[in-house]
């Protein structure tokens, strides 16, 4: 059986240790090399990656690994996780590769990959690739066919500009102050620009990264900081990234914090209302809020649940002819632009609506109430599967029970770091919190090496989770 190296997000680890080594990278790319192979042209790589300090060490592993197999390779440099989709297919390249862990801190690293169509891999393709991996690749090229490497210098303003092209044409943001938090990652440079030549005010922060910084009390997954910026600029809003740009957080004119559930639903009833809802219908995933739900049944808005992962979304819109889906921790599609999530489109959405309406970001963005929810995160030994254990599995069934028809739960391990995400919701947080910590418990208990993180307090409106 081939060595499982996928997750739900491409290949994921602690940096320089298995499976993110240049070993591992090398063996991986001549790997896709071999799978993607088709015809006798010469095959073209586009490779991005973000700001951490070990994609100095993986960049060129992956691409000794692509030339090895006849390919040429275009390195573009820190650039969103969107913008390589985007540049695979402006470029009409064979494969799109991101290196970047996307939220995670910078001793983490990741290997995505696009198809040449700028959509992630399916399931059954990267098990493929998995297998060509433990068998070797069948044919190297040969010395006279080798491939070659180069840099793409005008890659950022490619993607800048097509960015803004989803923007609403003769709509401008003038007079709007607006502050960017970019998680010290791969928009540093392209999400400022952006916001700037439609007309903002930017405040920029989070915008020096080091290699080390990427995420560090920043970013979508800690918009503290853009918040308390808001409120010190007096801005009209605040839009924070997470380290590859791919998932998108707001905060209001008063400092109120929006995830991607309200987004979305901001987005959703906007484009209903101009008629631009493909499939009259939103597609999430399980981890969206009850709160979501009921308000877009109001709206006569329909709603579709996938897995947890904005792949899977993205299979779902494509099967249901969708226009518009997305996840509440920020990763929003909006296919009409863009194949996968992208942070500064869904925020260009935000904007439009607050252009149009000529209202404040309090009075847009806070489109429903959502329903209480608790979720807490714990952190397990990589070898450990505490959820196929007994009593593990005997606190899941209490906690069901004991919430009834009145609230749901979801437990999950992450696809891409050892954690167990424990979420319910309903309309008691009294009870929500029981039945969550009883579960916390059960695992922590059984866990090898587990460690509890609690980063992630009881709030309102968000999470759910599937296996």
């Amino acid at each position: 059986m081939a060595r499982k190296l996928f997750g739900t997000d491409g290949v994921r680890g602690t940096a320089n240790t298995e499976p993110m080594t240049p070993e591992t990278a090398l063996k991986l790319a001549m790997a896709v090399g071999e799978c993607f192979r088709n015809g006798t042209h010469k095959h073209l790589v586009v490779i991005g990656k973000d700001t951490r300090l070990s994609g100095y060490m993986l960049e060129p592993a992956l691409t000794a690994g692509f030339i090895t197999m006849g390919m040429d390779v275009v390195l573009v440099g820190p650039l969103p996780t969107p913008a390589i989709a985007m540049l695979t297919r402006s470029l009409r390249a064979d494969i799109g590769v991101v290196i970047s862990a996307s939220h995670n801190p910078f001793d983490d690293n990741g290997i995505k990959l696009f198809g040449r169509d700028g959509y992630k891999l399916s399931d059954e393709v990267e098990s493929q690739i998995e297998e060509c991996i433990e068998r070797g690749p069948v044919r190297r090229a040969v010395p006279a066919e080798l491939g070659r490497a180069k840099r793409l210098d005008d890659a950022g303003g490619r993607y800048i500009e097509f960015v803004k092209q989803s923007f609403p044409r003769g709509r401008r943001l003038d007079g709007l102050r607006v502050v960017v938090d970019c998680a010290h990652g791969a928009a540093y440079k392209v999400a400022p620009t952006v916001f700037w030549e439609l007309g903002a005010e930017v405040f920029p922060i989070a915008v020096a990264p080091d290699g080390l910084n990427i995420n560090r009390d920043c970013g979508a997954l800690a918009p503290e900081q853009m918040r308390r910026e808001v409120l010190a600029r007096r801005a009209d809003i605040g839009i924070a990234l997470d380290g590859d740009a791919d998932r998108l957080i707001v905060a209001d004119e008063r400092g109120v914090i929006l995830d991607g559930d309200q987004l979305m639903a901001l987005i959703a009833t906007s484009m209903a209302k101009n008629g631009r809802l493909a499939g009259g219908a939103l597609v999430a995933t399980v981890m969206s809020n009850l709160g979501l739900e009921r308000f877009l049944a109001g709206e006569r808005i329909g709603l579709h649940r996938t897995a947890v992962g904005d792949r899977y979304v993205v299979e779902k819109m494509r099967g249901l002819g969708c226009n518009l889906g997305g996840e509440q921790s920020g990763h929003i599609i909006l296919s009409d632009y863009a194949t996968t999530g992208d942070g500064l489109i869904a925020a260009l959405q935000v904007l439009a609506a607050i252009v149009e309406t000529g209202k404040r970001a309090s009075e847009v963005c806070r489109v429903f109430a959502p329903v209480p929810q608790v979720l807490r995160n714990v952190r397990f030994g990589r070898g450990g599967r505490p959820l196929e254990r007994r009593a593990v599995q005997q606190a899941i069934a209490a906690g069901e029970t004991r919430l009834g028809t009145e609230g749901r739960l979801v437990i999950r391990k992450s696809g891409t770091e050892p954690v167990i995400r424990v979420m319910a919701q309903g309309e008691d947080e009294t009870l929500l919190s029981g039945v969550v910590g009883d579960i916390c418990e059960a695992i922590l208990a059984v866990g090898d090496e587990a460690d509890e993180n609690d980063a992630a307090r009881p709030r309102r409106g968000s999470v759910r989770a599937a296996e």
